[in-house]
């Protein structure tokens, strides 16, 4: 994530090079410090690429299972010790006993916050990872989240929630067809379209608040100074029409974009 100011507004630039082999990197990739979340859903496809890119991986409670019986498949490398979490934390409700006594003896630390009903297992794991990251390196923390899409709606919910309580760090939902995120109003965003893993399918729009003034290029249907609200218009089914997509808006946005084939 890089950081410059215009016109008296910071920008965030975002860019999906996370998906892309290591050896395809782009240059000027920003240098991300990026930790894995793992929920329990399937795993995606590009899952082994992520799991590569991470400098810490994070299973949420039944996310281990995830990994236990699906890592090992996906890559065809049947030794699981080469794929141990750092953590293992969450309320301990969905984990399997043998799968948490495996990643215990493997050096996994295991984090019970059962006793914390209030909070879902995504927040319990963005809280633990902002405290844990020191603060000169949280402005290059992102958090890649698998399994947040998918399955029940008020999961769905509660894990977009989640982008909302902690704005100030960059976390993005992955799923095997579309990643989301949150654009913050704070900033002016410009996002680096990685064509090859990416696109063209795409939306932007507001939850929670309207926005009265939202701005974009490089869409094939822009929007100029436009109003967004649910029960309104919003932009949806929309296209990327350049390598770089800019948004400034006066409220903060979830975008999201279709994501490739990936393998």
């Amino acid at each position: 994530m890089l950081w410059r100011t215009i016109r008296s507004m910071e920008v965030m630039a975002h860019s999906s090079s996370f998906l892309l082999p290591k050896l395809h990197q782009p240059a000027k990739t920003p240098a991300n410090n990026y930790t894995l979340v793992v929920l329990n859903q399937q795993l995606p496809r590009f899952m082994p690429r992520l799991w590569a890119q991470a400098k810490m991986r994070i299973c949420a409670d039944g996310g281990a299972n995830r990994i236990f019986d699906e890592m090992s498949q996906m890559t065809n490398d049947l030794d699981r010790n080469r794929y141990i979490p750092e953590i293992v934390e969450g309320d301990m409700d969905s984990i399997r006993p043998e799968v948490k006594r495996f990643y215990s003896s493997q050096g996994s630390k295991i984090s019970d916050k059962s006793h914390n009903q209030e909070t879902t297992d995504l927040h319990k794991c963005i809280s633990s990872i902002r405290h844990r990251t020191p603060d000169h390196e949280k402005a290059n923390l992102c958090v890649l989240v698998t399994g947040a899409l998918g399955g029940r709606f008020d999961h769905e919910a509660a894990n977009i929630n989640v982008l909302y309580v902690f704005s100030d760090m960059r976390i993005v939902l992955l799923s095997d067809d579309c990643l989301i995120q949150l654009l913050p109003k704070t900033h002016h965003h410009e996002i680096y379209i990685e064509s090859s893993v990416e696109g063209p399918h795409c939306g932007i729009f507001p939850i929670g608040a309207p926005s009265t003034s939202t701005t974009t290029t490089g869409l094939k249907w822009n929007l100029s100074d436009a109003e967004m609200r649910f029960g309104s218009m919003i932009s949806t089914s929309n296209i990327v029409d350049s390598d770089k997509v800019t948004v400034q808006s006066d409220a903060d946005l979830l975008w999201t974009i279709s994501l490739r084939n990936l393998t």
